[in-house]
This record gives structure tokens, C-alpha cells and sequence, in this order.
């Protein structure tokens, strides 16, 4: 199975040096590369392209600096970001072409193979890279002794800060999924809430407004300096902690939730993106909940598969409006949070009832049979990973009341 590491570097400051020479000098051949493939007639194979970097090191000198295999790497970076425009232009997307890349765009090289090594040189890890040196690595998590690394890819965040990503392979079976699923749910991402299952338990979203507001308030003070003096770049690196530090929690939140569901139950059903559409989503904060719930559904989905667990995403037309014990199709507005079913009377919150048809859903597609009783909600789990602020149970009432009926009392 493949995994990605990450890990800071602690570069001193000549290798910061040659670290941002070695980038820039990609970043170069980049746009050449680019710039080869916008005059040509038709697009030649990547390797020939690779082949032509021989005869460019003879008058281009600053490539003999950066070793061979992370300049075949910057060659493939540019025909899979061509691979990618042609996937959304397929997909019906208003896209231009590739364009040339300044340097704030352009942060990173890649080792594929070779050139790269971990050492241990006086007690301190170090990774070495050809061409550069060894530079000072925080390993605050161990490597698999069963793991064999296949490249590295450096990078210098916009706060400044260096990491090394590992990109390795680790030799172990993956785990066999379950041909009778026993513990299966299916969630629904919701408007009011972030995502709502079919065992009654409600997500809240994240509440990041202190957050966001140190955010703001960090770039209405960077838009007050002068650009380019020393002060606006200091509030410039201010102003990308704090979207670093909002990123990293918007990232614990979704790996925490998914890796519950991963390993608490044998099948996950959740909604298909690509077939819902977020253009089909009212409002620009259900826009943005549908980017943060595709990143949700991308960890779960290979969570699912390093636990062994069954992940299906299905087509979730009509789920809020058919009904989950009867099958009967009622029209609601999106102010209606309640369903009712005019047909059998079944009544239920509006996301559980659809989480109960994406889950019926997802078991027809694998093929396994489910029982046919009418949902019930059930209490919710006791060691969710969320904190208990973000989850309520379906139909309880609201901090709120709760609190008003204790002072009635």
C-alpha cells in the first residue's frame, strides 16, 4: 500500500540557499518545457522530451547543478498537469491553457528513486539529497521497518517553512472487505449540519471563527504596508501562518471523522460529488462545505481501503425526497427540515431519512440484502472521535432549551 509522510526540514541557512536555487532552476524549465510544447505542431511522449535535457545542460549551466532525476520529474510534473486540463475539459469544464509559472507559484522538487537518504549523523536524523546535502529532519513519527521510500518530494510552505514529503510503499496485504457487511451506515452531508448518519449522529461544522477572524484581521493589516518593504513581508508570513495554522485544523477534523467511520463500521455509503454537482448547492457556504466534504470523502475512501472496509458513493438524487420506509417521492423546500411521508406516515429528520436511502442505495449496488423494517434512530456512539459540542442526537432538543428547562426546574 502507498503512503504519504511528512516531515520539517531544518535547513541552515546556506542550504536555504542552494534549496531555493535548485527550485527556481526547475521552476525555469518548467516554463521552457511548457514553452516547447505551446510551439510544437503535436504534443511528442514525455520521454522524449526527457531525452532532449542532456543536450540543454550544454549550454543551460545551471542545470548540471540539480540532479537528473528530479529534472525528469519537472518534465513529468508539466505532462500530468496537461493530463489534468484535458480530464476537466473532458468533463465539460471552461478551462484555458497551462500557464508559465512565477516563482510564489513554484515551491517544490522531486526526488523519484535515487539521490535521495536517510542517515543518522551524530544522534540527529538528517536527509541527504544529491547535489545539496544533508539537512536537519524532524522524524516525529517512524518510518515502517516493512516500508521501502519511492521519492521525496521538498517543499517551502509560504510561512517559510520547509517540509519533506515521503512518498513510500509498504510491503503489507490490504485487508480483505467483508462479503456480509454487519455494521453499516450511510451519510448524508447536510446544510444545517456537516454530516448526519443513518445511527442519528449529527456533525456539526467546525466552528473556526476565531480563526478566520485572526485571519482577516492579519490581512487587513498586510494590505496597510507598503508592498515589498520588510514590514509587509513579515505581515505577509503572518498572514500565512495563520492560514497554515486554519488549514491544519480543518484537516484534523476531517481525518479524525473519517477515520472513525473507516474503522467502526464494515460498509460506508456516502453521496457521489461527481454526480450531484456542487453547482446544484444553494448558497456560497454550502458551496464551501461541498469542497470540504469531497476532501472528507477522498480520506475516507482510502481509509475504507487500508481498513478493509466497503466504500460506495451513490447517485443522491432524490434522496431527500423519497421516502425511507415506503419509497414514496414527496417535494420539500430546503426550509423544511422534517420529513413526512404522506403515504405511510413515517416521519424523521430530513438528512437521517436521507441517510437511510443513500445506505439502501449503496447495499443494492455491492449486492447485499438489507432488512426492510422501518429506520428507527438510535442513540449515538460514545467514543466519536468529534467533540461532543459538534455531535447532537437526532431529534434531541438544543443546548438552548435544555438549559431554559434546568432554570425552569
Amino acid at each position: 500500500m502507498h503512503y504519504n509522510y511528512k516531515y520539517r526540514l531544518d535547513p541552515p541557512e546556506a542550504l536555504t540557499e542552494t534549496l531555493l536555487h535548485h527550485v527556481d532552476t526547475c521552476r525555469q524549465l518548467y516554463n521552457h518545457v511548457l514553452y516547447k510544447l505551446n510551439e510544437a505542431d503535436e504534443i511528442p511522449a514525455r520521454y522524449k522530451v526527457q531525452g532532449t535535457i542532456p543536450a540543454l545542460k550544454s549550454w543551460w549551466s545551471d542545470l548540471n547543478d540539480v540532479h537528473s532525476k528530479v529534472l525528469q520529474m519537472v518534465v513529468k510534473r508539466v505532462y500530468d498537469n496537461l493530463s489534468t486540463l484535458k480530464a476537466q475539459k473532458e468533463n465539460g469544464r471552461a478551462v484555458g491553457m497551462l500557464k508559465w509559472k512565477p516563482p510564489r507559484e513554484y515551491r517544490s522538487l522531486t526526488y523519484n528513486q535515487s539521490g535521495f537518504k536517510l542517515k543518522n549523523t551524530s544522534g540527529r536524523p538528517m536527509l541527504w539529497l544529491s547535489k545539496i546535502g544533508e539537512i536537519p529532519i524532524h522524524l516525529h513519527r517512524d518510518i515502517p521497518e516493512n516500508a521501502s521510500i519511492k521519492q521525496v518530494t521538498v517543499k517551502q510552505e509560504p510561512t517559510g517553512e520547509w517540509f519533506a514529503t515521503f512518498g513510500i510503499d509498504v510491503d503489507k496485504d490490504t485487508p480483505e472487505k467483508p462479503e456480509n457487511p454487519v455494521r453499516v451506515v450511510g451519510i448524508d452531508v447536510g446544510i444545517l449540519k456537516y454530516a448526519h448518519d443513518m445511527d442519528g449522529t449529527a456533525v456539526e461544522s467546525p466552528d473556526f471563527s476565531d480563526e478566520r477572524e485572526r485571519l482577516e484581521r492579519a490581512q487587513r493589516n498586510l494590505s496597510r504596508k507598503a508592498h515589498g518593504s520588510n514590514n509587509w513581508e513579515q505581515q505577509r508570513k503572518t498572514v500565512a501562518r495563520r492560514h497554515a495554522d486554519l488549514k491544519r485544523k480543518r484537516r484534523d477534523f476531517l481525518h479524525k471523522l473519517s477515520n472513525y467511520y473507516a474503522r467502526e463500521y464494515d460498509l460506508v455509503a456516502v453521496e457521489d460529488l461527481d454526480a450531484k454537482g456542487l453547482v446544484e448547492l444553494p448558497g456560497n457556504s454550502r458551496n464551501r462545505a461541498g469542497a470540504s466534504w469531497g476532501t472528507f470523502l477522498r480520506m475516507l475512501e482510502y481509509k475504507c481501503e487500508r481498513e478493509g472496509t466497503l466504500f460506495v458513493a451513490v447517485d443522491p438524487r432524490g434522496t431527500t425526497k423519497e421516502c425511507a420506509s415506503c419509497g414514496t417521492g414527496t417535494d420539500k423546500p430546503l426550509w423544511v427540515r422534517e420529513h413526512s411521508c404522506p403515504s405511510c406516515g413515517f416521519e424523521a429528520n430530513r438528512d437521517a431519512n436521507a441517510s437511510w436511502n443513500i445506505l439502501s442505495r449503496g447495499l443494492e449496488e455491492v449486492g447485499v440484502g438489507h432488512s426492510e423494517s422501518t429506520p428507527v434512530e438510535t442513540a449515538l456512539p460514545s467514543d466519536t472521535p468529534v467533540s461532543a459540542k459538534r455531535v447532537v442526537e437526532t431529534g434531541s432538543p438544543t443546548l438552548k432549551e435544555r438549559t431554559a428547562s434546568a432554570v425552569s426546574e
